[in-house]
């Protein structure tokens, strides 16, 4: 697989990022307001509106669509906003390398690909081997936001949200108080077409090191013990 090179909107539009793992976040975007993600964002029209609505707050994007990231860097560019990060990348890869955890006091996803068909649901962002990565990024006390319309899938991710110990699920009833948050949405909504929509509450005691107990068979390492002759070839990565 071919790993393309992550970019932002930086001093110079699509500038690289470089420099140290995890990302200095607040050397990036400086300040001391709180932190927003959005995951998969499309056309931006939710993030562009939230940050420009709270300059207080700081916001991180991450959309894969090359035309999406640079739609949303014109528009930012346009309108002069200074506490918006913008990624290109795919989203899972960049939570496990590229960000740190537990920083967000919210994630909002919203209308994720369903990836419907069997043998491509391990490339789902909730899924039990990856829902730790998506909410790995919230601190204790955070939320996860999310909607679709793909009723199935909802289903799954509600029961996936609910079966985690440190997670409060409440189901949206009808829309959000402040409307339709993306193009998907505001569509949708006009042909009736039903929605999925719920937050998430991380426990503000979460222990940040937690798994899912579905997926932790999944993503968990066992060591070699002291008396092995080769601890490479011990150690096993389930998965």
């Amino acid at each position: 697989m071919r790993l393309e090179p992550v970019y932002h909107l930086g001093r110079a539009a699509g500038e690289p990022l470089g420099g140290t793992l995890p990302l200095d976040l607040d050397a990036l975007v400086p300040g001391s307001g709180g932190w927003e993600v959005e995951l998969g964002y499309g056309k931006g029209r939710f993030l562009l509106g939230r940050a420009l609505g709270q300059p207080e707050r700081r916001f991180l994007g991450i959309e894969v669509v090359s035309k999406y990231h640079k739609l949303l860097s014109k528009r930012m560019r346009a309108r002069g906003v200074e506490n918006l990060l913008n990624l290109r990348g795919e989203a899972l890869f960049l939570l496990s390398t590229l960000l740190p955890r537990g920083f967000a006091e919210r994630v909002h996803v919203y209308f994720p690909d369903p990836w419907p068909k069997a043998k491509h649901r391990r490339r789902r962002l909730f899924d039990p081997q990856t829902v730790d990565l998506v909410l790995g990024t919230l601190r204790p006390g955070g939320a996860l936001c999310f909607a679709t319309d793909f009723l199935e899938y909802g289903e799954v991710v509600m029961d996936l949200l609910a079966a985690h110990p440190h997670l409060e699920v409440e189901p949206v009833l009808g829309p959000w108080p402040d409307g339709a948050r993306t193009n998907y949405e505001a569509k949708y909504m006009e042909e009736g077409r039903p929605i999925v929509r719920a937050i998430a509450h991380l426990d503000s005691s979460a222990d940040p090191a937690a798994l899912h107990p579905d997926g932790i068979d999944g993503v968990t390492c066992a060591w070699p013990r002291d008396d092995e002759a080769d601890p490479a070839a011990a150690l096993a990565v389930a998965g």
